[in-house]
């Protein structure tokens, strides 16, 4: 089999099942970094031995009963295994079909929420407790997580480090808190699965503008989020703005996997089930009551898009108000350049690079490549093609993800034509 593909299906399988890995291994040997290294080490296993007799029909069960494997000869060697271990481990030597997911949690089966709500613990910084679950949960590597914070990458792989250490010192449980505690770790719960979702929606690098998995998982703890906790509004509102975002999955994409623009897609393939969804739930953030935060505005200004059905009639008005109200409970450079586009539509390409030129010297947009692109979809309806075509050019060495170069590209060329 070639070995090429073969690398490039376990980084696929990877990225689908170590979340869940993990997250099983954290509850038997209840200690992160020991289970990480444990799914590492099932991880590398399966390299050696797909390679040479290739890949098995289900290939996450199969990390998954080799790393419990290691898992119980671990807690043997330890001898902290108990009676429940003890009839996994017969279980799983005398019967290969033995299924794991017959194991059936007491309190709500799904154990990435239980990892997500560990790995948010208030022992831990706000910043920490993001990176740690991005690293775990998502799957994603210390450079991608970077971009995400759009600081450093060994600044992340500190905190990643410092985080695991910190959570074994305080010998902290694997278990969802009791109601009393969700306010302390909710907003970072919320903030992981909505850093999690955005790395799939527009993955910062590798050869595909959308990393499904990581889109799929986040919204899927959400919605478990929105069942576990019914009088958040937020949960609600960041369970819309994915539902609504899904929605144009199939037409942010041709069949080449090359990116469509918003204002080009085909709404003729935005998922209805989704926006419908996706309004619901909205409207559950509505009837909680209260000001809208950070997620629920985002829903709104996406529901604004998916109650278009051609650009035109998109309001614009509403959608600039939208991100004038989210830019007093979350200023941010990225929602200033955010609002800089609604307000471009409202009043022209001039008042929107006026924003976006006050932008040029903000440290944390130094390499962020939406930047020069927005500035250069500015210049190019200002009639200025020469100026475009090099911002295009600068977002695309900026960018990591090889659809958003080619696609930037494209438009630099163009501008010249």
């Amino acid at each position: 089999m070639n070995e090429s593909f073969v690398h490039q299906r376990i980084e696929s399988v990877w990225r689908l099942e170590s979340a869940k890995i993990i997250a099983s291994l954290t509850r038997m040997v209840k200690d992160i970094s020991l289970a990480e290294d444990v799914a590492q080490d099932a991880l590398i296993i399966a390299i050696e031995r797909w390679s040479v007799s290739g890949i098995p029909d289900n290939p996450g069960a199969w990390l998954m009963t080799v790393a419990k494997r290691k898992a119980i000869d671990i807690l043997r060697r330890k001898k902290r295994l108990d009676q429940k271990y003890e009839q996994i481990a017969y279980e799983m030597n005398n019967h290969n079909d033995y299924d794991f997911s017959e194991e059936i949690d007491e309190e709500i089966d799904d154990n990435v929420l239980r990892l997500i709500f560990m790995t948010c613990h208030p022992v831990l910084s706000k910043n920490a407790r993001v990176a740690l679950t991005l690293r775990l949960v998502g799957g994603l590597t210390t450079e991608e997580i970077a971009h995400a914070f759009l600081v450093p990458e060994t600044t992340i792989a500190q905190r990643i480090v410092r985080a695991k250490r910190t959570l074994a010192t305080a010998n902290v449980p694997f278990e969802i808190p009791h109601k009393s505690a969700y306010g302390e770790r909710l907003s970072s719960v919320l903030e992981v699965i909505y850093l999690m979702f955005n790395e799939g929606y527009s993955a910062t690098s590798g050869n595909n503008l959308i990393r499904m998995n990581l889109c799929n998982e986040a919204l899927r703890v959400g919605r478990v989020l929105a069942d576990l906790i019914l009088i958040e509004p937020e949960v609600y509102g960041l369970v819309a703005l994915m539902e609504l975002q899904v929605s144009r999955f199939k037409a942010r994409t041709n069949t080449n996997g090359e990116m469509i623009l918003l204002m080009d897609q085909n709404r003729s393939l935005w998922n209805q089930e989704h926006i419908v969804r996706g309004v619901a739930a909205l409207k559950k953030a509505e009837d909680l009551g209260g000001t809208f935060g950070l997620y629920a505005l985002q829903a709104s200004i996406a529901a604004c898009h998916a109650k278009a059905d051609t650009p035109e009639k998109t309001n614009w008005e509403r959608i600039s108000v939208l991100y004038e109200a989210l830019s007093k409970i979350s200023p941010s450079p990225v929602v200033e350049l955010n609002r800089a586009v609604a307000i471009s539509m409202v009043n022209g390409p001039l008042a929107g690079l006026e924003i976006v030129d006050s932008l040029l010297l903000e440290p944390t947009l130094k390499n962020y490549h939406l930047l020069p692109s927005v500035k250069g979809n500015f210049l190019l309806k200002l009639g200025r093609k020469m100026e475009a075509s090099e911002e295009f050019r600068r977002a695309a060495v900026l960018t990591q993800n090889t659809q958003e170069q080619k696609f930037l590209l494209k438009q630099a060329e163009d501008c010249m034509k």
